[in-house]
């Protein structure tokens, strides 16, 4: 069973948790405040808004081949989405994708470390031994969250423009 942590950042209680299938709203709302940057980088392209299908599909995780967490505040009395990290299947049993995104006025305080610190105890909880993200060459925000976590960096063979990411756990 996850459990929600509350890192205080900013001067600002953050609450990590899983996300729920009754997110889909505040996924919605999240993705929409995102800069056309950082959606560049989280898409690997133009994506202005998804579906409400690819949202929900992004809200239903089982906790274990599928994961992710979200980071909360509370705002006008409501909850408000300000990151997320998650994990997806591959081809292979023991090995998933990551993604991570924070909301742009969110970044550089330290909240993706702390979704990934989540996300990697739940990936390896559950039996998964690597984790790895495919992101464009130029996103100095990934190499830096990838230099803290001491993952392995490799430029895409497939792709000049692309760099993939890789944690042994």
């Amino acid at each position: 069973m996850q459990t929600d942590s509350h890192p205080t950042i900013d001067g600002e209680r953050v609450t990590i948790r899983p996300i729920r299938i009754t997110d889909t709203a505040m996924e919605a709302d999240f993705i929409r405040r995102l800069s056309p940057q950082t959606k560049h980088y989280r898409f690997l392209g133009g994506v202005k808004e998804l579906s409400a299908a690819q949202v929900s599909q992004l809200c239903d995780v089982d906790g274990r081949h599928s994961m992710a967490f979200v980071a909360t505040i509370h705002r006008d009395g409501r909850e408000t989405e300000i990151g997320v990290s998650r994990y997806a299947p591959n081809s292979h049993s023991d090995v998933r994708e990551i993604a991570v995104t924070v909301a742009d006025e969110w970044q550089h305080k330290g909240l993706g470390t702390k979704l990934m610190e989540q996300l990697i105890q739940s990936a390896r909880s559950n039996g998964v031994k690597r984790l790895y993200s495919i992101e464009l060459s130029d996103n100095a925000a990934m190499r830096a969250l990838a230099a803290d976590l001491k993952m392995n960096v490799e430029r895409d063979p497939n792709d000049p423009h692309q760099t993939i990411y890789s944690l042994r756990l």
